[in-house]
């Protein structure tokens, strides 16, 4: 298969939280593309990391959990945070998203 196209159904998800399913699927020094699978009730902590991270909500409603507040993203929304900006999120309903970071995360590769 060529480098330029993966397929998500060829790449192995791992079990990164209880309940939340990555995969990492295609990157170069400056983008990283994952798909997520998240279990309702699935909880990510509060986090914060240098890449620019920007997704979309492809099924499900996800609860954000951000310094300022806290606010719902359902499917067809898309979210951002900024680098270093402090996330976290509550799994509302099963939920897949498609998130990207600028530059790839070292530890997601």
């Amino acid at each position: 298969m060529a480098r330029n196209v993966k397929n998500k159904e060829n790449v192995q998800s791992i079990e990164a939280l209880k309940g939340v399913f990555r995969r990492t699927l295609l990157y170069n020094d400056s983008l990283m593309l994952c798909h997520f699978i998240l279990e309702e009730n699935a909880e990510i902590p509060m986090h914060s990391h240098e890449e620019h991270q920007i997704g979309y909500v492809i099924k499900g409603r996800i609860k954000f959990i951000t310094e300022n507040g806290e606010f719902i993203a359902k499917k067809g929304d898309s979210y951002i945070f900024d680098s270093n900006e402090k996330h976290g999120a509550k799994i509302l309903e099963y939920t897949e998203v498609i998130d990207v970071f600028n530059p790839s995360r070292e530890d997601y590769k």
